[in-house]
């Protein structure tokens, strides 16, 4: 049962603005809602299995017009969007289970490290010399570990694996058509999986607040 109790303005609020930062912030960059949005929830004292499941619930709506828009625009490269989703799903649901096992606190300084490697690198490597287009490596393995820390870190399919793709060679627009069409699923399919453990009443509200400001 619903609790639309807890759906009043000032209620939802804060995951209102929440969610409208954590978008700002992933339309501009085209990656980043998860990491954002969960990081802001963590500062509210949210648990982080209810924060996780609350971004990834409002994600499947956004990620799902996200990945339309791309198909539309002829952004999707369907060979890498089929070696990259299933992985993903397999990678979002052990994910789930970490995150429900694991302290956060353990999980969590492990990914900011290494998404901080990875910019870092990008960045040296963009400097250094000009873009070349080649084959995409790993992509399964990839896709796998994407999915891990997403579902349990609360974000980072897209920082994960749009920097890697990227730094393999990829073309920029392409690979952000294609992750995000593939996000989708990931995404469905984590936010199941904590809707299963924990029931939409754990977090449904703040869901919905997040859903509406992004």
């Amino acid at each position: 049962m619903i609790p639309w109790a807890e759906f009043s303005l000032w209620t939802l609020l804060p995951f209102i603005l929440i969610g409208l930062t954590a978008q700002l912030i992933d339309s501009a960059l085209g990656m980043a809602f998860g990491v954002v949005g969960t990081a802001l929830l963590l500062l509210l004292g949210l648990p982080p299995a209810s924060a996780s499941a609350a971004i990834h619930a409002a994600e499947s709506f956004t990620s799902g017009i996200s990945g339309v828009s791309h198909a539309l625009q002829r952004n999707v490269d369907w060979r890498l969007f089929r070696r990259l989703v299933l992985p993903g799903i397999v990678g979002g649901v052990i994910g789930v289970f970490i995150l429900a096992s694991l302290a956060d606190d353990v999980a969590r300084p492990v990914v900011l490290t290494y998404l901080g490697a990875v910019g870092i690198y990008l960045l040296w490597r963009g400097a250094r010399r000009p873009q070349t287009y080649r084959d995409l490596k790993f992509v399964g393995t990839l896709g796998l570990v994407g999915g891990v820390l997403d579902g349990s870190g609360g974000g980072g399919w897209g920082p994960v694996v749009i920097a890697n793709l990227l730094a393999q060679g990829g073309e920029p627009r392409r690979v952000i058509g294609t992750v995000n069409a593939a996000e989708f699923f990931v995404t469905v399919t984590i936010a199941a999986g904590f809707i299963g453990a924990m029931g939409w009443q754990g977090f449904g509200a703040i869901a919905v607040g997040l859903l509406a400001g992004g």
